[in-house]
């Protein structure tokens, strides 16, 4: 995995639920725009296993928006998520 490609492609909001391309565990995103605090990488996505949630730190998975092979369930969208989105 490289480093972030959000201009590739806008980021999937908090809560999405995805597949992973060489992997067929299902992670449910719950951070974007992440710096891994053991690699000082920054990750356009950090997520934890579905459905059994967040269990560690050392259980955050870090990923770029292009590892992504399938989404599974779109995040929570509102107005402060757009306004978010457009201010990035």
């Amino acid at each position: 995995m490289e480093q972030p490609a959000q201009q590739e492609q806008q980021l999937l909001p908090i809560g999405s639920v995805v597949k992973f391309k060489d992997w067929d565990q299902t992670l449910m995103i719950y951070g974007r725009m992440q710096n891994d605090s053991n690699t000082r990488k920054r990750w356009d996505y950090v997520a934890c296993f579905y459905p059994h949630g967040n269990l560690t730190k050392d259980s955050n998975i870090f990923f770029n928006h292009n590892d992504i092979s399938d989404i599974v369930f779109m995040g929570y969208v509102n107005e402060e998520e757009v306004t978010f989105v457009m201010r990035s």
